[in-house]
């Protein structure tokens, strides 16, 4: 089992949401929260990071009552395409795909016979309102809006594109993708039934990466939590970065450290009260 053999000194630990910090209910156990808060209490930056929008991300940070502290104020929110300070509302970093990406991509995506969502702050846009699209909103509890010519509405660019659908026919579509876009973007499932499109060099950990910087704290004094291919560069860039037990066995590969519980018993608040309190 990778673990540590004696207490990190960490000064930032960011974890991902969905199958890493939330039970399958989407719920915060008490014990991942209380560990977070404890933490947050002893100086260390607490930053949740998803591929959710701001206003999700920002009532998990109230449910866990991270907003009250300082070195709670940060999320990474898309997927790394944004970092928010909520005590501000201020947007510290952020990068696009650009539209004529997206154009070509969603030209790809119709081809297919897929739908296709792009996130504002508070809703999601879709071209089709269908159960594919309506189970992206209802996982991330936020409305969603179709948009009649979608095809424009992606050219002035958004945070990422999203794809959902039958897992088979989709890991299909990423070949295509990628055959058609290149280096122009960066393309993986975050979900089985779920495709993300992103800016090329975008990322969770790319995203972590500046944020570290701001803040004046070295790589090897970071860690991040996760389990799928959407917290690949985190887990590739962040020094100390854990896998949790229960995510995909090539995250569990390349990260330093896996945790000795799933998500379900509180893996990540075993680690941190473990190997950093």
């Amino acid at each position: 089992m990778k673990l540590p053999e004696k207490k990190l000194d960490i000064k930032l630990i960011a974890t991902d949401m969905d199958d890493t910090l939330l039970d399958k209910n989407a719920q915060i156990p008490e014990k991942n929260k209380k560990a977070l808060l404890n933490a947050a209490e002893k100086g260390i930056y607490v930053v949740l990071s998803s591929g959710r929008i701001k206003a999700s991300l920002t009532e998990f940070s109230k449910t866990l009552e991270l907003d009250k502290y300082e070195k709670g104020k940060y999320i990474v929110a898309l997927n790394g395409a944004r970092i928010y300070d909520i005590s501000t509302g201020e947007t510290i970093y952020s990068k696009n795909v650009d539209g004529d990406v997206l154009v070509e991509a969603f030209e790809e995506v119709k081809k297919s016979g897929f739908s296709a969502e792009v996130y504002g702050e508070k809703t999601i846009y879709t071209n089709v309102d269908n159960e594919w699209t309506r189970l992206d909103s209802g996982l991330c509890l936020i409305p969603m809006k179709e948009v009649p010519n979608f095809k424009e509405f992606l050219k002035q660019g958004h945070s990422k594109m999203l794809i959902p659908g039958n897992p088979e026919k989709l890991l299909e579509l990423k070949e295509r993708l990628e055959k058609r876009l290149g280096d122009r973007a960066v393309i993986f499932t975050s979900k089985p039934y779920f495709l993300e499109i992103m800016a090329s060099g975008c990322g969770k950990g790319e995203a972590l990466e500046f944020l570290a910087k701001k803040l004046n704290i070295p790589l090897e004094q970071t860690m991040a939590f996760g389990d799928s291919m959407n917290d690949e560069s985190m887990i590739r860039k962040i020094y100390n970065s854990v896998a949790m037990k229960n995510g995909l066995e090539y995250i569990q590969n390349i990260a330093r450290f896996v945790t000795r519980k799933t998500n379900e018993d509180c893996g990540v608040a075993d680690f941190i009260n473990t190997y950093v309190l």
